[in-house]
């Protein structure tokens, strides 16, 4: 009796015990109807407003939510302030040019989450949240964001080198730091559409305008009067850094499949822009994304929602800042 008594209570343990992926899978999109109920209305109020005095915030904010989701999973540890004891990851050299939109636009939600509700928004959801509404407000497709992230414990900037991807890199290597994270060349091409919207410092692509090779000085691969227009627009950028042009120059504050349109005719800013189209195994994907914008939108739209919840931190594992750019106490 007494051992099909104990047999009773071990399996009614098991049964009662939430499995790994339950414990691990807390995120969902209703995390703070009762702690925080003004949360969707806040962040919607926060980031229109932003976006409208700033038109530069969404792209700045998207590009800051992938710098944050790459290096370690989506914790907000990119937005860490180094100190004299601690270089962060912003402070990271790929990072530096990142612009302060992004930065601006999380603390303002967080102020004003603070004053609504004390100590019960983490700065990673007001990123992931940031990004997803900014990308509806530029013409980009809606994605539901799940919610319950905590912020990080780290911000090193040694951590950084080798996990995001440069302009510079070969399409293998790309290729490669993508899928290491689990999204397929679909979803790369995809989540490289973001480039529909923002800018890129001039310091980015000079090497592809001057003394390319023996035989070109620009790169052959820019159409010839895009190269020119570029030399132009960037020949004072030794002098002046800050000296910047538009990813997407058809339509540069709108969220649309532009971007893919322009690749087949030579005016991708940048060599990764440009090797989507010259490498067999992303350019299909971007014939898809010229034909249909729709079939970009949702693709786009689902590796978001899964990039969203990369190495989210939980429990124990991470904290609610009261400041986004400093651990707690």
């Amino acid at each position: 009796m007494a051992i099909k008594m104990l047999l009773f209570l071990c399996i009614s343990a098991l049964l009662s015990t939430p499995s790994l992926s339950q414990r691990h899978s807390p995120l969902n999109t209703a995390f703070y109807r009762k702690s925080c109920p003004r949360f969707e209305q806040i962040m919607e109020e926060t980031t229109t407003n932003k976006q409208i005095t700033s038109p530069t915030t969404a792209a700045a904010t998207l590009r800051l939510f992938f710098h944050d989701c790459f290096v370690g999973g989506c914790d907000a540890s990119v937005l860490v302030s180094s100190t004299p004891f601690n270089k962060a990851e912003r402070d990271a050299e790929i990072n530096l040019s990142l612009p302060g939109d992004g930065f601006d636009v999380v603390v303002r939600a967080k102020t004003a989450l603070e004053l609504s509700c004390p100590g019960i928004v983490s700065c990673s959801d007001i990123l992931a949240v940031a990004a997803r509404n900014l990308v509806v407000q530029t013409g980009g497709p809606f994605y539901p964001v799940k919610l319950g992230r905590k912020d990080s414990f780290v911000s090193k900037a040694s951590l950084v080198e080798g996990n995001l991807p440069r302009p510079t890199m070969p399409m293998d290597q790309i290729i490669k730091i993508f899928e290491s994270r689990g999204f397929s060349i679909q979803e790369m091409v995809a989540l490289s559409g973001a480039h529909t919207i923002g800018f890129s410092h001039c310091k980015e692509f000079n090497s592809d305008l001057y003394n390319y090779n023996k035989t070109s000085q620009a790169d052959p691969s820019y159409n010839p009067r895009f190269a020119q227009a570029l030399k132009d627009a960037c020949s004072n950028s030794q002098k002046d850094p800050t000296l910047s042009v538009f990813n997407d120059i058809m339509t540069p504050n709108k969220f649309d499949n532009m971007y893919y349109q322009n690749l087949p005719k030579g005016l991708g800013l940048l060599s990764s822009d440009r090797g989507l189209f010259s490498d067999p195994r992303t350019r299909i994907h971007v014939e898809e994304y010229v034909r249909d914008q729709n079939a970009f939108f949702k693709v786009f739209a689902s590796a978001m929602q899964k990039l969203s919840e990369h190495g989210v931190k939980i429990g124990k594992h991470g904290e609610i800042r009261h400041r986004c750019d400093a651990f707690n106490n």
